[in-house]
């Protein structure tokens, strides 16, 4: 909203200050000659010749039923030097109406490129051409003369101007032969108000326009509190019907602007009809443009912050995150669309050359790309992070030094959230370069610890212990059941290690973090359940009491050596003896995604009423 209010209040006092227009430091000085150049070439083909002027005056004349705009075009032909108090309508209505009761007007009778020394054309009287009229009428009031000015401009003299309440009074008695009776809607309003409310004048006003100014105030009022109810309960049945509830607070500020734009068109339409005649309505009919501008302006500025609260609102109900992304910057682009388009109305309806303006920004836009090279980067930058999408709002994402979660991503940066819950900005030309490292994608989450238990723990006991920890990542709801590692792999310097190398298959830290825990403390039952006791660091300290040295040991016979080795030999091939990978090699380690059944000595499963398998520990009550 305050970029609109700023960019209007420019506009307005650049139209307020005629000295900007013409000041050489204000403007380029291509924008002002272009400027010029254009009022003279459009003052030339209205005002080039009598034939012109002639034309002009009479066109726009008969166009302000449709177009009270006109009386501007129409005002422009008259030589207004000596009245410079007057706005010049009064005097273009009477001028139209004395044309229009002398003769049906052949344009062409008047010179279209008339002698350099020529320097005035008398209309009325012609003798020849008003012979039979003047019998009628008598010696003219006044004549109908066309004089030339400065820059070779054709005018109605001020002569002419000054006379024409005279001879308006000599010719009201003849009949309409062209144009129109009532010129706007205004002149049928005043035929059918009464005598009194046309006679009385305040401010230079009559009484029934005072009377319709506060009736157009009136049913422009009524307009805005009519629009605004209806649209209320509109919206509340679609918000009923949506499931959903409405915001009041949005729904009031974005329904107010709407019910001034429709007053402030009610206004400008009935101001046709009141038709003040005067300074004042050139006055209220530029105000209420820019108003109209204004609130057109912010009713969809208004509007675009409702839809897009809904929008985000159903976005978050999504699985996909790319909604959430593209709703706010098409929010974006749609109130800068609004922004540009409510300044350039708004320079419209303030009379500003709109065409000449762009000419120079365009010529000026090539430096202005050069110093707005950082903002065009990182323009393209937020285009390709929606189309290549490395990331959603919400991921865990590392980029160089920067790591936390995504906040929000706009048309110039990203903001990311970090774990110290400061904001840190990255301009989405960066983003194009940059290696981002997402962890919000990983469908796995690694964890890897090692078990230390004690060396006085049996062999047996070691077998259930892995086992039983493979078992609990086969049954844990969170666990990736397809691959892990659960084996004794090291002789510590105090305990056996055992490592658990696993993944977690879960959507977001904080559910990692309470599986992890799950499965922790289900091993430290499991533990507890076999017998088996987790190692810490120790150390064995053995005391002598310093007595001297015992006897040498006896030196090695000839086969000693190979005595103890022969031993060892054996011993181990007693362990492997009924191995029963000594018939067949193991093949590869395969993963049971599955609960283990319970097996029998044998390996088969175990029904559920034949108890434990034998050298099975019993279950714990």
């Amino acid at each position: 909203m305050k970029p609109i209010c700023l960019a209007l209040a420019a506009l307005l006092l650049l139209a307020s200050t005629p000295a900007l227009a013409q000041d050489e430091g204000a403007a380029p000085s291509g924008l002002v000659e272009a400027r010029v150049a254009e009022r003279d070439r459009a003052r030339a083909a209205r005002l080039g010749s009598p034939r012109a002027t002639m034309r002009s005056f009479l066109v726009a004349m008969n166009d302000l039923w449709n177009r009270p705009s006109a009386w501007e075009e129409a005002v422009s032909c008259l030589d207004l030097e000596l009245q410079p108090e007057t706005d010049g309508r009064e005097f273009a209505r009477q001028l139209y109406a004395v044309l229009n009761r002398l003769e049906l007007i052949d344009v062409n009778l008047l010179p279209a490129s008339p002698e350099a020394d020529l320097k005035e054309w008398t209309w009325f009287p012609d003798r020849q051409r008003h012979r039979a009229l003047l019998r009628q009428i008598g010696p003219p009031a006044g004549g109908i003369v066309l004089r030339k000015g400065e820059a070779g401009l054709w005018r109605f003299d001020s002569e002419t101007l000054a006379t024409l309440p005279a001879l308006e009074a000599q010719v009201s008695d003849l009949p309409l032969i062209a144009g129109r009776e009532l010129l706007t809607v205004g002149d049928w309003v005043e035929r059918r108000v009464p005598g009194r409310l046309i006679s009385i004048r305040f401010l230079g006003l009559k009484a029934w326009q005072w009377l319709g100014i506060f009736s157009v105030i009136l049913l422009g009022l009524i307009a805005d509190a009519l629009v605004r109810g209806v649209l209320r309960v509109v919206s509340g049945r679609m918000a009923s019907r949506a499931g959903g509830r409405e915001d009041p607070d949005q729904l009031r500020l974005t329904l107010r602007p709407i019910g001034l734009t429709v007053a402030a068109l009610v206004w400008l339409l009935a101001l046709r009809i009141v038709d003040l005649q005067t300074t004042l309505e050139m006055i209220l009919e530029g105000a209420l443009q820019i108003f109209l501008v204004f609130t057109a302006t912010l009713s969809a500025w208004r509007l675009i912050d409702l839809v897009a609260g809904v929008a985000i609102s159903r976005a978050e109900l999504t699985a996909s995150k790319f909604d959430d992304i593209l709703v706010p910057l098409v929010s974006r682009a749609l109130k800068l669309f609004v922004m540009t388009m409510g300044i350039v109305y708004a320079a419209g309806a303030l009379d500003l050359p709109i065409a000449p303006l762009l000419a120079s920004l365009t010529v000026a836009g090539v430096g202005f790309s050069f110093a707005a090279k950082d903002t065009v980067e990182n323009f393209f930058g937020s285009v390709a992070v929606i189309l290549d999408r490395p990331f959603e709002l919400g991921d865990w994402i590392v980029i160089d030094d920067t790591e936390g979660i995504v906040e929000a991503v706009g048309f110039r940066s990203t903001r990311v959230r970090t774990f110290y819950n400061s904001q840190i900005t990255i301009p989405n030309a960066n983003l194009v370069r940059a290696r981002v490292d997402n962890y919000g994608r990983r469908r796995y989450r690694r964890w890897k610890t090692t078990l230390g238990v004690q060396y006085d723990t049996p062999p047996e006991k070691l077998i259930a212990f892995t086992e039983g920890i493979r078992e609990l990542i086969r049954t844990h709801p969170y666990t990736r059941k397809d691959y892990y590692q659960i084996w004794c792999n090291e002789f510590g310097a105090s305990s056996l290690d055992v490592m658990l190398y696993m993944f977690f298959e879960v959507p977001d830290w904080n559910t990692e973090l309470r599986e992890r825990e799950r499965l922790f403390l289900d091993i430290v039952r499991l533990a507890d359940q076999l017998g088996v006791q987790f190692a810490f660091p120790t150390q064995t300290l053995h005391v002598f009491p310093g007595e001297p040295a015992g006897d040498a040991a006896t030196p090695p016979g000839a086969r000693t050596d190979d005595v103890a080795a022969t031993e060892g030999v054996r011993t181990a091939q007693r362990l492997m003896a009924n191995q029963p990978w000594q018939s067949e090699k193991p093949g590869p380690v395969v993963f049971s995604t599955a609960p283990t059944e319970l097996l029998d000595a044998a390996g088969n499963p175990v029904e559920a009423d034949e108890g434990e398998p034998d050298g099975e520990p019993e279950k714990p009550s």
